[in-house]
């Protein structure tokens, strides 16, 4: 299980992904074309063409995770475009993108307290 909290750093590639890629070509295109390390700690979201699925790449000290969610009807109906390459986002906005809404519209509480990184 994926377990979010609001320390993560969460990278969300812009561009559509082969999706027949795996752990190994995701991560390379981590390093390459994101300029990140996919060792880091940091979760990398990707999306396919069609907007049907999305994937969530993830190491934990040990090994990589790779999470996939893909819809059985319709597509995501949100992802950032406001950058070339790569947007960062916050853990409630990729909960509320899997669940496929749209963090832009959603209303959040606020934080209770900022946590200095």
């Amino acid at each position: 299980m994926l377990q979010l909290t609001p320390q993560m750093r969460i990278l969300v590639a812009i561009q559509p992904v082969d999706f027949r890629k795996g752990i190994d070509g995701l991560a390379a295109l981590c390093r390459n074309q994101l300029a990140e390390d996919p060792m880091s700690g940091t979760l990398f979201l990707f999306r396919n063409r069609p907007a049907t699925a999305l994937r969530v790449l993830a190491y934990d000290g040990q090994g990589f995770w790779l999470y996939s969610k893909r819809l059985s009807k319709g597509q995501f109906s949100w992802w950032p475009t406001n950058v070339d390459t790569v947007s960062q986002i916050d853990c409630r906005a990729l909960q509320t993108a899997l669940w496929n809404g749209n963090p832009i519209n959603a209303s959040f509480s606020e934080d209770w307290r900022k946590i200095d990184m």
